[in-house]
Parts: C-alpha cells; structure tokens; sequence
C-alpha cells in the first residue's frame, strides 16, 4: 500500500520497515569505508619520487627515523577514500542545511573560482607591498562595503572569526576605558541570557565579570533589568540583534541610549547579520563594535576549511584603538599600517601575526559586488522571508517559542508540543536523519525548552522549503501518531547508528592505534 506525497510521487506508509543487514557493511550504493589506517598498503608506496639530492644531515636530529605511519595508496584509492567518506556527510550541495545560529548557505562557484585567480590564492604575507598592490586594493575596497554596509567608520579585517573578532572589539573598548582612565573601576559586562556562548566567554577572557542580563516573555532583553544593572562599574554591553531567538530587539535605541549614559560601550554580536544586511545599519543602532562573520553572512562555507574570518567594524570612538594592520591609500599607492607608532599610536596591538585570510576576503567581496546593494537587500529579505514560510507552515503542528508576530532569520521551537508523546527533541533530530535532511540546532538557545532552532537562508528554493516541511509535518504527525520506534532508534538508515553522545563528549577517542597482534606498526 502507498500513499501519494504532496508533490505527486507514491511514498510507503509512516512505518519503520525491517530489513536484513548486508553482509559487506556497505548500504546500496554507499560503500563501506575503513579509517585511513586500516585500510591495505602498508608495504607499497603510491607514488615514484626521484632519490633525494641530499640525505638531510642538515636537518639534524628533525631527521624521520620510524614509518610515517600511512599506507601507500594509488591515485584511484585515495580518490575513493575520500570520495566514500563524503557521502557519509551532510552537505549544502545535497539538501537544505536547516542549522540555525550558521547561516549555512549556498556558496556561489563563482566566489571559489575568483578566490583561486593568481595573485590572491598563491599570496605570500611577506611579499613587499609593491608586489601585491591588487591584493590590498581588494582588501581596502572591502572595508570600504563593510563600513557602508554597517554606517560605521572603522573596520578591522584581520580578525579570524567570530569569537576572535569579539576579542577583538572588547580589547578595543578596554582600551578606550584605559586611554580615558576608567578602566580600573569599569570590570563587568552585560550579556543577556540567549547570548552565544563566545560572548561571555570571551569577556571573562578579557578579564571582565560577566553579568546576566534577564530576557522577557517575548524573548527580548529586559530593557528594565540591563537599566538596574548599568553604572560606572561595567565597560560594555554584548547584545546580539537579531537575537538567538530569531527576534529584532525592538528597543535596541534604548538599549543603546542607556549604555551611552551610564560611560559603557555596545558591542553587537554580528552572526546574524545575515538576517539585516542591507536593511538596517547597526552604526545608525548605536553599535560601537560588531564583528561580521564573512563566513557566514557573504557566502563562504562555514569555517571556509580552515580560518574563517570575523572583521569587526568600530564606531568613531574605537577607531583609534583598532589592532594593526589596516590597508591605507595615498599618492605612493596601498600600503600597510602595521605597527604602533604613528597612525596606529593608539592601536591595542596585533591580533594575528599577518593581515588575515585572502581567501575569506576575495569570497567575501565577490559575493558583495555581484549582488549589489539592491541583491543584499534582497538577501535579508529573502531569508526572514523563508524563515516566516517555515514558521506559518509548521506553527499547526509544532510550538513556537514566541508564536506572535514574524521571525526574523531563525523559525524557533520549543518541544511543548512532544509532551505526552515520550519523544524528546534529540530523538526527532535523530529521525530527521533518516529522512535525508541534517538536524537543525538543539537545546539552543538554553532559555527555551527543547529548543528547535531552524534557519532556511536566503539561497533555498520554495521547493526545498516545500520538501523539507513534508519531512518536518510527516515526522511530527508520526510523533503525536505514538510512533515512538520509529525515533528512539534513530537514525536507522544513516552511515553510523546513533552514538552514545555523553560518552563521546566525556571520553572522546582522539588517537587510532593499530589493533592487537597488528604488524602495521613494525610496517
């Protein structure tokens, strides 16, 4: 018996079927795939080098005495390695990547492509400034997007990511309190409670004490409970806006008005900027310090694959103290301010050893200048947009945890709606694997219940939100149906069966060895 989906194709009942293992580990066509140790060669090699020149005595006692520890593999074996690897992972490639709090969207090729031109990916940190005059053009035209983009007249590019440009802009602000001599005495910060985690964090790393502020019922900062907690004592306020709930804090001038008065600094998480890019100017909030997460918000996969980056623009009053390096352009060309003398007198330092990711850079303004400033309108638009779709066409089913009004970027729900079905969030995450889609954030932010945190971007299609809330309004319906086996067991068709994740987190394995009675390692 079938039934017919909501885009016309037959589907088997909600049911979870039995079927029998195979007997390769493989799972149709998805080959089973060892670790890299384990697999075969380890007395061949897999490619012909020509005799080293010299023998290394050079190197003194940096000299390879034992195996290097790898198999010897063909060109075809490595390439399938790594091939069957990646369809064991999600990926935004294959489907929507509903991760809230991520921004995990569509990253042109086009950006990719730019990024590998010569001159920006083969790039070394010491060329002389005369050899690399584009590579610094392209820098100071992206601070030139960033600060028009933010109504701020200062950015520093140098900062890794977005933790690290959180750093960043809380070094600025300690620094403007030391250069006014008020540093000694103002020791706190004010984070509210659906703050990321790296905001406090990064404050008590600074050397602040962190001081909770309250949210209200409708998950916005508790405009009454940050007035009675500001004074002379606190340096700064760190306010995510839109927040971790998905919400624009609508008193975001008074919030402002009142840190101002009491001498702090507003430092503004920028990780969903994503959702106000082009639409709001965080300078014209009254931000002092946002950090922007070009891996994020302008396209770049998150991480990128290994540094990201997080610029952080500053308002007139942390411009000075903005860390070297920044791009300069006068009648000899670009050149470098790098160290703390001159125009970067009152500097705070240097946050890396270099002038940051070119890669994150090139992307970035890629992405910026192919849409213009109507398509990053639009990007904002379109991603509140989504996330409104996904919030109207699941709010009959599922529990918003703030159902009146819109949303901005993120749709958040909370678990009211399991009660009684002995499902728990974790378990409906898990199932969500088995029909083809990767989970959305969970337990986060921590002031709502069995959080659910979903967010769409701006690059998926109505018809991947459309499969997508099929999936979503089948497994709930399952769920309220008491189809609880078909959860508790989940995942049942993914790669890995469920983990035991307390354990995982508690006694990770972070090192293979070789197993008992072995020869691999005399190998």
């Amino acid at each position: 018996m079938s039934t017919m989906n909501t885009v016309g194709r037959p589907t088997t009942p909600n049911r979870v079927e039995s079927r029998p293992a195979t007997l390769t580990g493989g799972r149709g066509l998805l080959q089973n795939e060892h670790l890299i140790f384990e697999s075969d060669g380890w007395g061949k090699t897999g490619v012909d080098l020509p005799e080293p020149k010299t023998d290394g005595s050079d190197l003194g006692d940096l000299v390879r005495k034992d195996p290097i520890g790898l198999p010897g593999l063909s060109e075809p074996e490595t390439m399938r390695h790594y091939v069957r690897l990646s369809q064991k992972n999600h990926a935004i490639d294959l489907a929507i990547y509903p991760l809230g709090s991520c921004t995990m969207k569509h990253n042109p090729r086009l950006n990719e492509k730019i990024a590998r031109l010569p001159g920006f990916s083969d790039i070394h940190p010491l060329q002389p400034t005369s050899t690399v005059q584009g590579a610094l053009e392209l820098m100071d035209t992206l601070a030139h997007w960033l600060k028009t983009l933010t109504g701020m007249p200062a950015v520093a590019l140098s900062p890794k990511a977005g933790a690290h440009g959180e750093l960043c802009g809380l070094m600025a602000i300690r620094a403007a309190h030391e250069a006014s001599g008020e540093h000694e005495k103002r020791r706190k910060v004010l984070v509210p409670t659906s703050a990321h985690g790296t905001n406090p964090a990064t404050a008590a790393f600074v050397g602040y004490t962190v001081v909770e502020v309250a949210q209200t019922e409708d998950g916005r900062v508790d405009v009454a409970d940050l007035a009675a907690k500001l004074g002379p004592d606190v340096a700064a306020i760190m306010v995510t806006n839109p927040n971790t709930c998905g919400l624009f804090e609508r008193d975001i001038l008074e919030i402002s008005r009142l840190t101002h008065e009491a001498g702090a600094y507003f430092y503004c998480d920028g990780a969903n900027f994503n959702a106000i890019v082009g639409r709001v100017r965080p300078g014209d909030l009254g931000v002092d310090a946002m950090h922007i997460n070009l891996h994020k918000t302008f396209s770049t996969p998150h991480g990128g694959g290994g540094p990201g980056a997080g610029p952080v623009v500053l308002s007139a009053a942390l411009a000075p103290f903005a860390p070297a390096p920044w791009v300069v352009h006068d009648a000899g060309g670009y050149r470098l301010i790098e160290r703390e003398e001159d125009e970067a007198a009152q500097a705070f330092g240097r946050l890396c050893a270099f002038q940051g990711q070119m890669g994150m850079y090139t992307r970035a303004l890629s992405y910026m200048m192919s849409h213009g400033s109507d398509g990053l309108r639009q990007v904002a638009e379109d991603a509140v947009l989504n996330a409104n779709y996904i919030k109207a066409r699941l709010q009959d089913l599922m529990s918003p945890a703030f159902p009146d009004g819109p949303c901005m970027h993120e749709a958040l729900f909370d678990d009211e709606w399991l009660k009684g079905t002995d499902v728990t969030t974790l378990d409906f995450a898990k199932a969500m694997i088995d029909e083809g889609f990767h989970p959305m954030t969970m337990y986060f932010p921590l002031v709502v219940h069995g959080a659910m945190l979903i967010e769409p971007t701006e690059t998926e299609s109505k018809q991947e939100l459309d499969r997508f809330i099929h999936a979503m309004r089948a497994l709930a319906e399952a769920a309220k149906a008491g189809e609880v086996d078909r959860f508790k067991g989940a995942p049942f068709h993914a790669p890995m069966k469920r983990l035991d994740e307390t354990r995982a987190a508690r006694s990770p394995v972070l090192r293979w060895t070789a197993p008992e009675g072995s020869n691999i390692a005399a190998e």
